[in-house]
């Protein structure tokens, strides 16, 4: 019996809600020979869930199929084979993708990508249990468990005329959509653990480190967070990974909620660091709308480190706007200390 915590072969890692629910999901459908649309953005695990309903119930064999890589003439080969002479050199008959997942599983990744003419002999696979190789006159009987995973919505898919609908029906029997990492941020600590014990147990973070991976949203989800993490062991020998290990996008973004964190302490009456509001705060709790904004913009390039681009987009304002603002201030020539 599995602790609450521990993934499925292949499988999630993690114990919010969310996981736990597709966990139990999948331990209903991996007897079942039904197809399965997995949705979710690139990065969730999308492949993960495909394989974790095949190992609980291994049958055959499992064959991913790569949508996005099928270009050309030869896509057609290489989803249902060909025959020898089926065309200029083939000296050989092949067989195809989904004739090797015969008996097993066929997964379809990125099934969004596949072309209108190859979607229509993919539903006679899936209504008929039969394919058609290239060049040949005969049909041969399959019998293929197919799992299709996207990171487009197929509905607007089909509205745009990118997507056959009979397809879309066939593969829609049983959904499972995959939360985005930021959406479970409570299976980090876990996700990092797993990681780093795969990575022989030696390393750990720093907790400034570890708090900004936690407020960080993860737009490339856990893909994203095991390349972080892979890019810190890559340029530090350890064992304690810290704050300025962390990649430029993470390590903005920390310092951009600490800017905010800064101005909104200052407008409750909690900046201490500019002598010359000091009076102020202490007989009104009020500090001068001016002394704020100029507080504000040298935390900013502070924690941008001079990066003014940044140091914009991190204040909410135009560069134009962040120029004229250093001028009215006199912190253009480049003061960005704040004063004792």
């Amino acid at each position: 019996m599995k602790a609450e915590g521990e993934p499925l072969p292949n499988g999630f890692v993690g114990r919010s809600p969310r996981i736990l629910q597709i966990r139990n999901q999948i331990a209903k459908l991996a007897p079942r020979r039904s197809p399965v649309l997995i949705q979710g953005e690139s990065g969730t695990g999308k492949e993960v869930a495909a394989r974790s309903l095949y190992n609980a119930a291994p049958r055959g064999h499992f064959v991913p199929i790569d949508c996005g890589s099928l270009v050309g003439t030869m896509m057609e080969s290489e989803l249902f084979g060909h025959v020898r002479g089926a065309f200029t050199g083939a000296h050989e008959a092949k067989r195809g993708l989904i004739e090797l997942a015969n008996g097993g599983t066929a997964f379809f990744d990125e099934i969004g990508e596949l072309p209108l003419e190859l979607q229509v002999k993919l539903l006679r696979v899936l209504q008929e249990q039969e394919l058609r190789p290239l060049g040949s006159l005969h049909r041969i009987k399959i019998e293929v468990r197919v799992i299709a995973a996207t990171n487009r919505d197929l509905k607007r898919e089909v509205a745009a005329g990118r997507f056959r609908e009979d397809l879309f029906h066939r593969l829609n029997v049983v959904r499972l959509t995959l939360p985005p990492l930021r959406e479970r941020k409570e299976d980090i600590p876990l996700l990092i653990e797993r990681f780093f014990e795969r990575a022989g147990g030696r390393f750990s973070l720093s907790h400034e480190a570890t708090q900004s991976i936690m407020d960080y949203d993860w737009p490339g989800n856990i893909r994203e967070l095991m390349n972080c993490l892979e890019r810190m062991m890559s340029f530090d020998s350890g064992p304690l990974l810290h704050f300025a290990d962390l990649p430029t996008e993470v390590a903005n973004y920390a310092r951009s909620r600490s800017a905010v964190g800064f101005v909104s302490s200052a407008a409750v009456g909690g900046g201490r660091s500019v002598s010359v509001a000091a009076p102020v705060l202490a007989q009104h709790g009020i500090v001068p709308l001016q002394e704020l904004e100029r507080r504000a913009i040298q935390h900013a390039l502070q924690h941008t480190r001079g990066d003014r681009t940044i140091a914009a987009h991190m204040l909410g304002i135009g560069r134009t706007t962040l120029y004229r603002k250093l001028k009215e201030y006199q912190l253009e020539s480049g003061e960005m200390q704040l004063h004792n």
